[in-house]
């Protein structure tokens, strides 16, 4: 049997990069919907995440890619057009329509843990079908608009979902009883009933959970280009012991072949799409949860750049910062920084930023200047602020001068 073939780091780099959108400029005229349907079908799905220290990370990732734009074409497609629906797949995500079939073996087990839905609904077992049929009757319903069950309280601490209401409507959600139908400007989810908001055709379509998972890793391999098994896996969130007698079945059949990367213990999978092109030109901020840096070993092993999300660690814990974006420039990360979006101010709130190893302050402090720029105008914000003076925040600060 012939020996796998053998990508350099940098192939590989590029090639992911090409792979997620980023071997080619932005448009240089208006952002359409056209635009956006082509980033999302490339990506395969968007995280969903509404923190707004800077802003909602699902539209930044779509912003790194085509540069400023309407972000309700994106609200559009997926809530009015329903060219796109959520669901659990790498966490809540927005996907195409027609992967809803291919995550129902999932549905139809779904657990949602650590979230103990089961137990809230065991302890009402007649309230999920009141809630159903409130649905049915009056159409889309927030969690705010249900009563709660009898001796329930109105909420539950400690949990995210905060009542027995939404935990309801999660668990019918999760198990594709229930689809999010739309959101409110708070962005919390509007529920309705999945034969009311995905296609028909997607719902009677029945798919093999075999070839369900095939078809999962085939999308996760166009988007990565060059993956091992477990970046594979994890793109949604699929067990690695269930996506490996897959991916064999899929070099057997000759759509992916196994490469040696340099520098990886383990082998990666090539897609049949991937390229290397000669070189990356992109300049970038990446959301914490863009598809390039969301699987963290993935993102040491191809950048050599340790990045953790530190939001939820204690302020004197932290390394990096709150909400620390990466900055891609060409094809390498070469600096990090730490934004808020101060809205009351109308600035974008530089609150650090890191140049990495061998990264040469003065052409990367010019880029990631432009870069912030482009972002606060994107925001609605009138200019950027760098807070500190230590460091590459200095060089920050000239180039960001008027």
């Amino acid at each position: 049997m012939p020996s796998p073939e053998s990508l350099s780091l940098g192939e590989a780099r590029r090639i992911a990069l090409t792979a997620q959108g980023f071997d080619r400029p932005r448009p240089a005229g208006r952002v359409d919907a056209s635009h956006v349907r082509r980033v999302i079908h490339r990506l395969g799905l968007l995280q969903l995440d509404f923190v707004t220290v800077v802003g909602p990370a699902h539209y930044q990732v779509l912003f790194s890619r085509l540069g400023p734009y309407e972000r309700a074409l994106l609200d559009d497609l997926a809530y009015r057009r329903r060219e796109f629906t959520e669901q659990w797949a790498h966490e809540a995500s927005l996907l195409p329509v027609d992967a809803w079939p291919l995550l129902r073996h999932r549905m139809e087990v779904h657990r949602a843990r650590p979230y103990n839905f089961e137990e809230i609904l065991a302890r009402h077992p007649d309230y999920a079908e009141r809630v159903l049929a409130e649905v049915r009757t009056r159409g889309p319903l927030g969690a705010n608009e249900l009563d709660h069950p009898e001796g329930a309280p109105r909420r539950i601490e400690h949990a995210w979902f905060g009542s027995v209401p939404r935990a309801t409507l999660e668990a019918l959600f999760g198990r594709g009883v229930l689809a999010v139908a739309g959101r409110r400007p708070d962005f919390s989810r509007l529920y309705d009933l999945a034969e009311r908001v995905v296609p028909a055709e997607q719902l009677r379509r029945a798919v093999d959970p075999d070839e369900a998972r095939r078809e999962l890793l085939r999308r996760a391999a166009r988007a990565h280009g060059a993956g091992t098994a477990a970046d594979l896996a994890d793109y949604f969130r699929m067990p690695v012991r269930e996506a490996r007698p897959r991916l064999d079945e899929l070099v057997e059949s000759g759509e992916l072949r196994t490469v040696r990367v340099e520098g990886w213990r383990e082998p990666a999978y090539l897609a049949p799409s991937a390229r290397a092109p000669r070189r990356i030109d992109a300049a970038a901020l990446l959301s914490p949860f863009d598809p390039v840096v969301w699987f963290r070993p993935r993102t040491q092993r191809l950048f050599g750049f340790e990045y953790r999300f530190e939001i939820f660690t204690p302020p004197a814990r932290r390394r990096w910062g709150c909400y620390v974006l990466p900055f891609l420039l060409g094809d390498r990360l070469v600096a990090r920084a730490d934004l808020k979006s101060d809205r009351a101010g109308r600035r974008l709130r530089v609150l650090a930023a890191h140049l990495e190893p061998g990264a040469e302050p003065g052409p990367v402090a010019a880029a990631l200047a432009a870069e912030l720029r482009r972002l606060a105008g994107w925001l609605g914000l009138d200019g950027v602020a760098v807070e500190r003076r230590a460091g590459f925040d200095r060089a920050l600060a000239a180039a960001l001068r008027p």
